[in-house]
């Protein structure tokens, strides 16, 4: 399911224009799962809203899974957001390494809305030459009152630029929606730099990306050491040109497994799960909302400057 972000984004750049429904509809599909491989973004709660396993780690080590159910808004606090380990608070340098890409219910399943062979073809061949590839990039989490949390917009713009090799992000704002909006952060003390969970991305080019959080859950942290939690994404796509294509929605979920090996060395795994959309895939009551595609990463973070 997952092209090269830089491909895919210098394809649809290069073919926005000129093209019916049908054909801009896969083209930038294509780019939003791509991109979608590099988001990485997490927003964890209690551990009621996983599916298909009692613990979150065990999903990065099945090829079965169910679509988790939607949590978002459950609290009604104004100011969900993940709340990472103490250890992950500061700068980091990392890489990201693609692993194994697979896709569980068949090629079929990963060929864009209309379920086309050649294009899933396609699509694997160009992430099956990924594997083993390391992406190096800067990553930011920030403490809060509430407690430490991802600096989603710097993080945002650095997976997305390192993953294109360029520069390809105009600006990254984040957005209020009732489950984590400035008002109550600030009512409950936080502040204007506090990062929320809802982001919309402006790409140099005639394109931009909402990415909401519409569930998440995590296992216990163990030993202060181990940690693991899930975010499911939906995210939005549109032309920001004359185009009369509809925007395209995906869901993906973002599995990490974290565990701290010393004071400035963080070692994860991240599974990138997707699912298909019923606005936007005519294969997705026959999926019967199990993943679709199933990406794997390993996670090095050090500490700038470490050894």
């Amino acid at each position: 399911m997952y092209t090269t972000l830089l491909l895919a984004f210098s394809s649809f750049l290069g073919q926005s224009h000129g093209l019916n429904v049908a054909q801009s509809q896969t083209t930038r599909r294509s780019f939003v799962e791509s991109s979608a491989t590099i988001f990485g973004v997490v927003t964890l709660s209690p551990k009621r809203a996983t599916a298909a396993s009692s613990s979150i780690a065990d999903r990065l080590g099945s090829d079965i899974l169910k679509q988790p159910p939607i949590t978002a808004g459950t609290k009604f606090n104004g100011h969900e957001n993940l709340y990472f380990p103490d250890y992950m608070e500061g700068e980091w340098d990392a890489v990201q390494t693609l692993v194994s890409t697979k896709a569980p219910l068949g090629l079929k399943f990963i060929g864009g809305p209309q379920g086309s062979l050649d294009v899933a073809q396609k699509t694997m061949d160009e992430q099956s030459k990924r594997v083993n590839e390391q992406v190096h990039l800067k990553l930011r989490f920030v403490k809060t009152i509430f407690g430490v949390v991802e600096d989603r917009a710097f993080n945002l713009r650095s997976r997305l630029d390192s993953f294109a090799g360029k520069s390809v992000v105009a600006s990254v704002n984040y957005a209020d929606v009732k489950e984590s909006n400035r008002a109550s952060v600030l009512a409950s003390g936080g502040t204007e730099d506090d990062p929320l969970t809802t982001t919309l991305v402006y790409f140099k080019g005639p394109a931009a990306q909402k990415t909401f959080v519409i569930s998440h859950g995590q296992d216990p942290l163990d030993k202060q050491y181990e940690w693991s939690g899930y975010e499911l994404d939906r995210s939005i796509f549109a032309l920001t040109n004359n185009s009369i294509a509809p925007p395209v929605t995906t869901d993906t979920e973002v599995i990490y497994s974290f565990s701290k090996v010393g004071s400035d060395r963080v070692e994860g795994k991240l599974r990138l799960a997707g699912y298909l959309n019923p606005q936007s895939d005519s294969l997705y009551f026959e999926a019967q909302n199990r993943a679709v595609s199933i990406t794997d990463y390993t996670l090095t973070l050090k500490r700038p400057n470490s050894s």
